[in-house]
């Protein structure tokens, strides 16, 4: 009898051992940020899967600079952000800006400052 109730509490425990190991693994939906030009640019990201929307980027980057981000995946596991870019020569100011959504994991985003800004 005691060894049919230890097989029992560990036939128990596995469920709860797999579903830890699956929350221990999810660290979000990996996506690269890259300067898809030559001039420096500085970026803001908002990962938009948040509520609010949590800001995770504001970093200058130099032509071609890639940077990784991990956001929050969102119900249909997938990663949604916005982006803005402002060129940093200020005798030839540029802007960029995007929503993307559905981002599965390991996306790449291209972000660029190749427009004229406007004021609001």
């Amino acid at each position: 009898m005691h060894l049919g109730l230890h097989r029992a509490s560990m036939l128990a425990v596995v469920p709860l051992i797999l579903l830890g190991f699956a929350a221990w693994g999810d660290n979000g939906i990996d996506v690269k940020i890259t300067n898809d030009g030559t001039e420096d640019i500085v970026v803001t990201v908002y990962d938009t899967s948040t509520e609010p929307h949590a800001m995770v980027l504001t970093q200058r980057l130099n032509g071609f600079t890639t940077v990784p981000l991990s956001l929050v995946a969102d119900p249909a596991g997938r990663a949604n952000l916005s982006w803005s870019a402002v060129s940093v020569d200020p005798r030839s100011r540029r802007c960029g800006h995007a929503i993307m959504s559905g981002l599965p994991d390991s996306s790449s985003v291209a972000v660029h400052a190749d427009t004229e800004c406007t004021s609001t």
